[in-house]
Formats: structure tokens, sequence, C-alpha cells
């Protein structure tokens, strides 16, 4: 959240220039007010971003919940298997899931649409972004796939071995 604001605050900056600049044109003015409402709303959001303190990603015998990604915990039988992917600088974990549990089967087109660029891009319909959480990315994904075939009675065991991360 902080490159956020850091990245935001000159752009805000500007578009108070454009607006309080004595010689502005009405486009200029316009064109600051947009751009300062547009970055402005970096800060309530960042602020929300900052402050809350729900966990993205818990893991347990059960399965894996991602609250960015899905709506329910993700039962570790359903996952078929799991791959790191690098979009731009954004590390993220693929679930192959069987058909007809993925989301876009049961949601809008815009949701489908969306598949299909995620499909483009080399990823999945249900990705676990790691951008917030510091683990190591070929290191969960290993766990994720050890999970998805370990008996149950070791589910426990493999959970324990695995680093307590609070992000």
């Amino acid at each position: 959240m902080l490159k956020l604001f850091l990245l935001a605050a000159p752009l805000i900056a500007v578009g108070i220039w454009m607006i309080v600049r004595k010689d502005a044109s009405e486009s200029n003015r316009i064109m600051g007010w947009i751009g300062t409402c547009f970055f402005g709303l970096v800060i309530p959001v960042g602020l929300f971003h900052l402050f809350d303190k729900r966990p993205q990603v818990i893991i347990n015998e059960i399965g894996i919940y991602d609250r960015t990604t899905h709506n329910e915990f993700i039962n570790w039988e359903i996952i078929k298997d799991a791959y790191p992917i690098n979009i731009y600088g954004q590390h993220f974990i693929c679930l192959l899931v069987p058909e007809n549990f993925r989301p876009s089967k049961r949601k809008s087109k815009f949701y489908k649409s969306v598949a299909k660029l995620n499909e483009e891009n080399g990823a999945q319909e249900l990705n676990i972004q790691l951008g917030q959480l510091e683990m190591d990315t070929f290191e969960l994904t290993e766990f994720i796939i050890a999970m998805t075939h370990a008996e149950k009675s070791k589910k426990a065991v493999l959970i324990k071995a695995l680093p307590n991360k609070r992000v």
C-alpha cells in the first residue's frame, strides 16, 4: 500500500496544481479534477486495505480459501494440480480444478470473459495471488500439491510443518 500511496501522491499533486494555476484553462481544470478524484481514490482504498486484518488466505485440513478468488473453501479433493505463474511481476498459484467446479460455469458473461483472459495469460480460473503473502511461491505450490495427494490423517501434519505467516 505504501508503494501505491507513493505513486499516487505526485499524480494528485499535479491534479491540484492544474486546478489552482491562475492561467489554467477550463479543460486543464477539468482534467485536474478528474485526475485528483481518480488518484485520490487510492487514499480510502489504500487505508482500507492497510487496516483490514482479515486473512487473505486460509489453509486447513478441509482446503484452501482465498477471499479474493472464491467465496468458499476449495477442497483439497477438488484440486487436481497447481503451478506457479508470474504475470507482470505479480506471483500467482494457479489451481487446476474439474470443469464442473470452475466458477465461469455459474457466473455472468463478464466473468466468462475474464476467465478467457486468464487462459490467454496461462492462468486458470482459480488463482491465488501472493502479492500480500510473505511466502515463497514454489514452496507454497509444492505444499498445495502435497496436500492434494495426502491422506486425511497426514494433512494435519503437513499443515503444522508449514510456516505460520500472518500478513
